[in-house]
C-alpha cells in the first residue's frame, strides 16, 4: 500500500472515532481535554499530509492514536479500531446538490454521508440551475465545486451533467445515495431510474429532518441578506 494512502487511513480511523466519541455524553470530567488534543494531532496529520510531508503526518496520526488508546486503557472508553483494509472497502456515498451558499445544513448532510462510507459528492451546474430554480446561481459552478471539494468530509466532488443528470451517478456507481429532507427525488422512483439504466442494488436513503434552528436554506440565507442589507441602506450606515 502507498506511504500516503495508509497515513490517510490511519487518519480517518482517527476521525470516526473522535467523531464518535464527540457524540457520546458518558466522558467523566476532565478526559475531554484528553479528546481535544487527540483531535489537535488528528488535524495536524491532515495538514501535513496535504503537504505531502507523509512522515510528519504519520507521527501526529500516531501522538493521537497514543491518546485515544490511553482513554481505552485507563476505562474510561471502549472502542475498537477499524483494519486498514475494512476503511480501504468503505462503501461508496452520493450526495448531490447546488451548494450555492454553504451551510450548517450542507455540513450535517455530508457529516451523516461520512458516517456511512466515503463522500462522493455530486454538484449542480449553473445551467441546471437556472432552469430548475429560475435565476443565475449565486455562485458559479467552478467556485462551488472548489468549495465543497475543502470540506473534511469529503472525499471527491465532480459538476454534474447539464443535461443528464444520472450521469455522474452512473460514473461513480455509488453503493449508497443520501438524499437531503427536502431534496426532490422519490426514493422509489430514482431506484427505479437507476435500475432501468443497469445500475441495480443501489440503496437509496433519505435524511430524517432538518437540524433544528439556524438559517439552513440557501433561499432563507439570500432572504436575509437582503433584508438586513436593505434596512443597513435605509439607515444610512
Amino acid at each position: 500500500m502507498d506511504p500516503g494512502e495508509r497515513v490517510r487511513r490511519y487518519i480517518l480511523n482517527l476521525r470516526l472515532v473522535l467523531d464518535e466519541l464527540r457524540r457520546r455524553s458518558d466522558l467523566p470530567p476532565g478526559w475531554g481535554r484528553v479528546v481535544d488534543m487527540a483531535e489537535r494531532y488528528t488535524g495536524d496529520a491532515e495538514y501535513y499530509l496535504g503537504r505531502g510531508d507523509v512522515f510528519t503526518a504519520l507521527a501526529c496520526a500516531a501522538y493521537a492514536e497514543g491518546l485515544v488508546d490511553a482513554l481505552r486503557h485507563a476505562g474510561v472508553i471502549d472502542i475498537e479500531w477499524r483494519s486498514l483494509s475494512e476503511l480501504g472497502a468503505r462503501p461508496r456515498v452520493l450526495v448531490a446538490g447546488s451548494f450555492e451558499i454553504l451551510h450548517p445544513g450542507h455540513i450535517y448532510l455530508f457529516r451523516e454521508a461520512w458516517r456511512l462510507g466515503s463522500v462522493h459528492v455530486v454538484v449542480a451546474r449553473d445551467s441546471s440551475i437556472e432552469r430548475f430554480k429560475g435565476r443565475k446561481p449565486v455562485v458559479p459552478e467552478e467556485q462551488r465545486l472548489r468549495v465543497v471539494e475543502s470540506v473534511r468530509y469529503v472525499s471527491r466532488a465532480v459538476l454534474g451533467d447539464p443535461v443528464d443528470y444520472l450521469k455522474p451517478v452512473l460514473d461513480i456507481r455509488p453503493d449508497i445515495i443520501l438524499l437531503g429532507p427536502d431534496q426532490w427525488p422519490d426514493e422509489e422512483r430514482l431506484r427505479g431510474e437507476l435500475e432501468e439504466r443497469g445500475l441495480g442494488g443501489v440503496e437509496v436513503v433519505r435524511l430524517p429532518e432538518r437540524i433544528d434552528g439556524g438559517v439552513y436554506s440557501t433561499s432563507g440565507i439570500i432572504e436575509r441578506v437582503c433584508r438586513l442589507a436593505c434596512r443597513r441602506g435605509s439607515t444610512g450606515d
